[in-house]
């Protein structure tokens, strides 16, 4: 016998708005029934587990122990100042003048995700 994961949870202060951001992101619904004020709150993935977020009342304090990685389907420098305009900040850069590595942002909660190269940034280097 085996486990499924379900979801992936993330702790936030404001569950809908933090839900929102990463609708954003993923170009996903939240799941019908979440609205303003909800205290958790789903964003549906098309495959494999939902983005579940659960209001605390705590803010974050230390680095993730787990987080996302993306893969965007535009380039990564693309993707990654759009996600600066959706809200996110760069923690850390680890882009490399070669076209490898990856970028490390923050959401608007300050939870880490890493933007990795796409497939065309994968191709054009192997190229």
């Amino acid at each position: 016998m085996v486990s499924v994961v379900q979801n992936v949870a993330i702790d936030c202060v404001d569950a809908y708005e933090l839900a929102c951001f990463w609708s954003r992101v993923t170009g996903r619904p939240l799941h019908p029934e979440d609205g303003p004020g909800a205290q958790e709150t789903q964003v549906l993935l098309p495959e494999g587990p939902v983005l579940y977020f659960n209001q605390v009342s705590e803010s974050k304090t230390i680095k993730n122990r787990i987080h996302l990685c993306l893969r965007p389907e535009t380039s990564r420098e693309q993707e990654v100042d759009r996600l600066l305009g959706l809200g996110a900040t760069l923690v850390a850069d680890h882009r490399n003048p070669d076209g490898s590595g990856w970028a490390v942002l923050a959401d608007p909660e300050g939870n880490e995700f890493c933007v990795l190269r796409s497939d065309s940034d994968r191709a054009a280097m192997s190229s």
